[in-house]
This record gives structure tokens, sequence and C-alpha cells, in this order.
């Protein structure tokens, strides 16, 4: 059987084709692109002359029988207007067509605007998510941003210009005034990472409409510290009763240290400081 290969292709910059992509698109019977314009203009960069037809959302479905006949006569690459296909692009109905038919699927590794802006953001990268462009309709929108807002998970978001602002008032009413990067033409000539959090990013970018293509990078829900035991948490509170320390300021140190609710640990300060005396501090002669 033949093989589907699906061809990361340059997301700004056309030197970050790798040699392997050249090589593969340049050997197989037929490229399927998303749009035969742009990426004619790859291939004439790269010297490559090979057969092409479109593939995109609306004609994905009545491809495939023509794309599945061309795999019975050899390989076939698959490319979408920049990045990795079938990521946020057309290609998952091929890709299970070509399966379910018994062809390969082989990935051709190479550029990915998500990862590159994850890597880049200086956020934690050990756990994400990829949520892609959040739906227009904002009862969808809350139903997604609902069901991950407290994962602890880095949160990656494609979204277009025109649209940031919205998507930016939507994630801080959301999810709360967290740390994010936003990443803009990422390896083009106006490559910008900016950081801050969702407050400031409202303000900077009403100020300063963007362009191009954008990568939200959104920090995860925060951990809530492990839980501590009653006789850590008692012994704790003895502590700083005997320093003098106030039942506020105690319950709201703890609380953020023990995990342990401020209500219930000013209660429990409470019945504690009658049977504590405060150690005397003795001030030097000035």
């Amino acid at each position: 059987m033949s093989t589907l290969y699906l061809v990361a292709t340059p997301i700004g910059n056309l030197a970050d084709i790798t040699l392997r992509a050249i090589e593969i698109l340049k050997q197989v019977s037929l490229i399927a692109a998303e749009d035969t314009r742009i990426t004619q203009k790859l291939l004439t960069h790269y010297q490559i002359h090979n057969r092409m037809i479109s593939l995109y959302d609306q004609n994905e479905s009545r491809r495939i029988p023509l794309l599945l006949e061309a795999l019975q006569k050899g390989d076939v690459a698959l490319v979408s207007d920049s990045g990795t296909p079938g990521l946020n692009d057309p290609g998952f109905e091929l890709v299970n067509a070509a399966i379910a038919n018994g062809h390969r699927v082989s990935p051709i590794p190479g550029p990915c605007a998500p990862i590159a802006a994850l890597v880049a953001s200086g956020l934690p990268t050990d756990h994400f998510l990829y949520l892609g462009f959040l739906p227009r309709r904002i009862t969808e929108r809350k139903q997604i941003l609902e069901r991950v807002v407290s994962i602890p998970y880095t949160l990656v978001i494609l979204e277009a210009p025109h649209r940031l602002m919205k998507t930016l008032e939507f994630l801080y009413q959301t999810l709360g005034n967290r740390k994010l990067v936003i990443a803009r033409e990422i390896t083009k000539l106006y490559e910008e990472f900016w950081r801050g959090n969702l407050a400031q990013a409202l303000d900077h970018f009403s100020a300063q409409p963007p362009r191009g293509e954008i990568t939200l990078i959104v920090e995860g829900a925060p951990q809530s510290p492990q839980l501590w035991d009653e006789a850590r948490l008692l012994e704790a509170i003895r502590s700083h009763l005997k320093t003098g320390t106030n039942l506020k300021e105690l319950a709201h140190l703890l609380a953020t240290e023990s995990g342990w609710q401020s209500r219930e640990i000013y209660r429990r300060a409470l019945q504690l400081k009658s049977t504590i005396k405060p150690s005397k501090i003795f001030e030097g002669s000035q």
C-alpha cells in the first residue's frame, strides 16, 4: 500500500522547511494543499513541480475518493497553508479514510506554531492543554473554559488579531488575572513575544491593535498546597501565637501554606490563644 505523508511546512520563514520535507514533496505523485496559491509559492521557491490539488474544510469530504484513488497508484503528500497539517487544519477525515483503507500515514515533522510559542513562552511546558481556536458562540466558549478553569496545565490558544480583545476579556472574566504570553508573527520579520498578565494585555492591545498570526500561552490554574494534617497545623498555630502574631495575619499566612481554610485556622487559633503566652521580646538600648 502507498503512504499518505503529512508534511509540515514553514509558518513564516521559508528556510524553516526540512530537507526531508523537500525530498518527500518532490517524490510523491500528488500534493493536497489547503490553498494551492500559497503552497505554489513554497513549491516554486524549492523548484518542486509535482501535481497539486486543493483540500480545505469545505471540500475535504468530496476530495477523499479522489485522494484514495491516487493512493492506490502512489504516495500522496498533505500540506496546510503553514505548520503541521491536521492540527487545526484540514486533514482529519483524510487521515482516517487512509487508515481505514489500509494505507500508511507518516508524519514529516517540522514547524508548528503552538509548540514554537509554548517553548519560547517561559511558562511551564511539562503539562499543557491545546485548545486551538475558541468557539465564536459565547455559550460554547464558556463551556470550554469552565471545563479547564481548575486544570493546572498551561493553556495554548490560537486567535485572529481582530478577535483578540474579545478573547482576552473573556479569559480575564473566566480564568481571572493570569499570566500569559502573546506570540505574534512567529519566525517572521516582526516576530514578537509579549509577556504580562491578562489585565495588562487588555490595556496594551487596546492601545496597540495587533496584526498577524497570534498564539496565546496562558498560565494554568494555581495548584492547591498539599493539605497539612491537624497535628502539624496546631503546632504551627502555637508557634505563631508565641510570637504574638495577629490572628488574622496568622490565619491568612497558614491558609496559604497549609491548604486549610483561613476561617477554620482563625477559629482554632482563637481557641488556643488563651492557653499560650506570647514570648517576651526585649529591645536593646538605643
